[in-house]
């Protein structure tokens, strides 16, 4: 049995979905990357080929069971939000948890690296979704390998023609998002070259992030507001709509009454800052010596990250 701290978290607010109650369908750190600026750290479990992982009816039960808590506490769901420890796609059973999760007639969202594009299974179970997030951080096989340290078998071409196959056939909202590293992936010449590729994705939006959590590097750090412009103005020329996703989403995390729970179950997937952390303690009635005890056992880290005090769930824990 899983815990339902590992498979659901939230509701949380987000940038792009509003308030989504993230789903963790992925042990930690199971991916296909080990990007540089990820806020979970560096990868421990590099995988390239899908395979189960929990159960979907203990995945759908426990987040039933969670929108149902949520519901009764008047917190409101924007969506469902598959955005777990490490490559949500790798999960072969996605499809038939998405397909079990349409009973609760909350939108479903998949935020994916689209590093498994190329495989018409997951291009399949994707298409059962209503949002999709696919991240294009390079198309230069370099800066791609630089930035994203994908698996040794993965192929950026053949990435590349996935994720336009399936541009072309999936019925829901499209999006994309381009983390910008300084140094790696924000000159001008780059970022032509990822804009002419995302134009033939054709984007309901087109998204331009920096890293805003601590990143696995400590050097992995996002490009100044000039070059961010910079950026915006080149993206904008091909594409009709692109945002900029360079500030802080807030601090309006869900309470379900346990301050300890909330907390774990947040930071596995999700550094909070100290002052999210405060509010989450106070709306469970909560001091912070629940804070010290989750330090002092290991079961939380403090890092310091741009002027701010995060709190995280080490990875594995």
């Amino acid at each position: 049995m899983v815990t339902e701290t590992k498979i659901v978290f939230g509701p949380v607010p987000s940038r792009r979905l509003g308030r989504s109650l993230g789903v963790n369908n992925i042990p930690p750190k199971v991916c296909t990357y080990s990007c540089v600026y990820c806020q979970l750290g560096r990868t421990n479990r590099m995988r390239a080929r899908r395979q189960p992982f929990y159960e979907p009816e203990e995945v759908v039960e426990t987040v039933r069971r969670q929108v149902n808590a949520a519901r009764d506490a008047g917190e409101p769901i924007d969506y469902l939000a598959f955005v777990p420890d490490g490559e949500p796609t790798l999960d072969v059973n996605l499809g038939r948890t998405i397909g079990a999760l349409k009973s609760l007639e909350i939108p479903i969202a998949v935020i994916t690296n689209g590093s498994m594009l190329d495989h018409s299974s997951v291009r399949e179970d994707l298409r059962e979704t209503d949002w999709v997030s696919v991240k294009v951080d390079a198309v230069d096989e370099e800066c791609w390998r630089r930035i994203d340290r994908p698996h040794r078998t993965l192929s950026l071409d053949s990435l590349r023609e996935g994720m336009k196959r399936f541009a072309r056939d999936f019925p829901g909202a499209l999006q994309t998002e381009t983390m910008l590293v300084e140094g790696l992936n924000d000159g001008e010449d780059a970022l032509r070259a990822t804009t002419e590729f995302l134009a033939e994705l054709e984007p309901e939006t087109a998204y331009i992030s920096i890293p805003t959590r601590p990143p696995a590097e400590a050097w992995a750090r996002g490009p100044g507001e000039t070059v961010l412009t910079r950026a915006f103005g080149i993206v904008s020329e091909l594409l009709p709509r692109v945002e900029v996703l360079s500030g802080y989403e807030g601090d309006a995390f869900a309470s379900s009454g346990d301050a300890r729970e909330d907390l774990l179950s947040i930071t596995a997937v999700h550094p909070m800052r100290e002052s999210a952390v405060l509010r989450t303690l106070e709306a469970a009635g909560s001091d912070w010596s629940v804070v010290e005890e989750l330090l002092a056992s290991g079961e939380l880290l403090e890092v310091e990250y741009d002027n701010h005090r995060y709190y995280l769930r080490p990875v594995g824990a």
